[in-house]
């Protein structure tokens, strides 16, 4: 029997100040109890080589054995192999291109499904919505499609924020995510901010941290809190 889905998406890698990827660790420590490896994914990655890539997340979790998944010979078979899977930030499109020139999408999913724990931040947690269409990422590449892992039947918008800088004529986060929503009534979008994450676990879905996070859905904006169970949103009807 497969053991329930575990999935944490952040928001970022990074709060305010704090040191790289800090905050994620209390996380991964409660909810990936008994992992010694993580495989780790780096094809968000465009400014930084995957190597430095890892070895920088390696630094940050010492913990934990972290390899990336671009040193195996086969990729599909250390995903197949993995004790779970680990996503990091950057471009999302270049990310999502990379997962399907190499056909990994459906590994993923499949090792996931199955009860393989997935940590993703920022790019990372993007490609779990149903698609990458409320992305904050510049489209640098095409890749096949916009569809993505589909772990979430919403979108997700992380590093959302209510700032507008001042002087700024460009839309806000806000009005952006509202355009989407007036094109697509039927999906809703989930934005998370830093230093935040949600949690799918089995058929649970919750917001950890400590800010509030925002649902727009049906051209309103719903606040949601901490710990608020949020487990309505993964059983929506989709058209896409």
């Amino acid at each position: 029997m497969n053991a329930p889905r575990c999935i944490l998406m952040f928001s970022s890698s990074i709060v305010g100040n704090e040191v790289y990827l800090q905050h994620t660790i209390p996380l991964l420590t409660q909810y990936l109890p008994n992992i010694e490896e993580l495989l780790f994914i780096p094809f968000a990655g465009v400014s930084v080589s995957w190597d430095d890539y890892t070895a920088k997340v390696q630094n940050a979790l010492p913990d934990y054995q972290v390899n990336g998944i671009h040193q195996f010979p086969n990729a599909q078979q250390a995903l197949e192999d993995a004790q779970a899977i680990l996503v990091g930030g950057g471009n999302t499109f270049n990310l999502l291109n990379q997962l399907y020139q190499q056909d990994l999408i459906c590994v993923i999913k499949s090792q996931v499904n199955r009860g393989i724990p997935y940590v993703g931040w920022s790019a990372g947690s993007n490609i779990c919505s149903n698609s990458i269409r409320t992305t904050n990422d510049m489209p640098i590449i095409q890749p096949p499609s916009f569809d993505a892992l589909n772990f979430l039947p919403f979108q997700l918008n992380p590093h959302y924020t209510d700032y507008q800088t001042p002087g700024h004529n460009g839309e806000t986060r806000a009005q952006r995510i509202e355009e989407f929503c007036m094109l697509n009534p039927n999906i809703p979008v989930i934005g998370i901010r830093e230093g935040t994450a949600l949690l799918l676990q089995g058929k649970s879905l919750v917001l950890k941290g400590e800010l509030d996070g925002v649902v727009f859905e049906g051209g309103e904006q719903i606040v949601i809190k901490p710990e608020q169970d949020l487990s309505k949103y993964l059983s929506k009807c989709l058209k896409i």
